[in-house]
């Protein structure tokens, strides 16, 4: 999967020992331009800056239409219910003041690396987020403009089928968010989650309707009965999501990090340099 790749890639970095900051962005973008990664990269290899971890964002416009449905239609009104069904939280607050949290181009000091863990499903971006979060705080994160225009290949709704698309995407997004909270000692129940489901659902449908009054002031389109389909399959995944963590609470959807791989196989990164080193040749 997508998480477990950036680990790979991770290792073998850490392997070289000869890079000081590593960026990650997605390989199917349409509109990439050199300059994207010149400005991802720029806060953290700037000597004269203290930060560690840098997030890109851009507007998610293309063909007409405002895209970028599961920030918009998922991550966004769910974090303003997690607020108000559970009460204020300093990491959600963390995570909504990110444009886009659900970038996947992001650049950090290759000194974190070590110690952060990556998940191995969707919920790659939260969970970077989350990583950078707990390991530095918020004085060491920032965000950045990385192009004034950006799209790439759209994932289907895939309403029929829970294992691919946006509707598995929606699921590990939310199973992330609920693993963190439980972390930072919230309780979570049936109860909870039921709730958390229809305060989602009023927030999510109050916010197509600002979507479409932007669109409409912008000269895009956008299709309400879509986005609505979007936000009902969603609602129904927040709580899909909550019974599937209630039931698997030791589920360690995180891959181990590289601090405790070195450990555990001391000679690893020699292998792995060696390995990649004997298929380039």
């Amino acid at each position: 999967g997508k998480g477990r790749n950036v680990w790979y890639c991770i290792g073998y970095t850490l392997a070289c020992a000869d890079s000081d900051v590593v960026a990650l962005h997605d390989c199917d973008i349409t509109t990439y331009r050199k300059e994207m990664l010149a400005r991802l990269v720029y806060p953290v290899v700037n000597p004269n800056f203290s930060y560690q971890f840098c997030k890109g964002y851009y507007p998610r416009i293309a063909e007409g239409k405002l895209n970028g449905r599961v920030t918009r239609l998922l991550v966004t009104p769910l974090l303003k219910a997690l607020q108000k069904t559970f009460g204020h939280s300093d990491y959600v607050e963390y995570l909504q003041g990110f444009r886009y949290p659900l970038a996947g181009e992001f650049a950090m000091r290759t000194s974190i690396l070590p110690g952060m863990r990556i998940p191995s499903d969707w919920g790659l971006e939260i969970g970077t987020l989350s990583e950078a979060w707990r390991n530095l705080g918020r004085h060491a994160v920032c965000q950045v403009d990385i192009a004034d225009s950006y799209d790439h290949k759209h994932q289907p709704l895939s309403e029929d089928d829970a294992a691919r698309g946006l509707s598995r995407m929606s699921t590990d997004i939310a199973k992330a968010l609920f693993r963190k909270l439980a972390t930072e000692g919230k309780v979570l129940s049936n109860e909870h989650f039921r709730t958390l489901k229809a305060t989602y659902y009023r927030i999510a449908l109050d916010l197509i309707e600002m979507y479409y009054n932007d669109a409409v002031m912008n000269g895009l389109t956008l299709d309400r009965h879509k986005e609505e389909k979007a936000v009902e399959l969603f609602a129904a995944n927040i709580v899909e999501a909550g019974t599937t963590f209630l039931e698997n609470p030791m589920e360690t959807p995180f891959i181990p990090n590289w601090s405790r791989v070195q450990s555990a196989f001391p000679d690893a990164m020699r292998e792995i340099r060696n390995a990649v080193e004997a298929d380039l040749a």
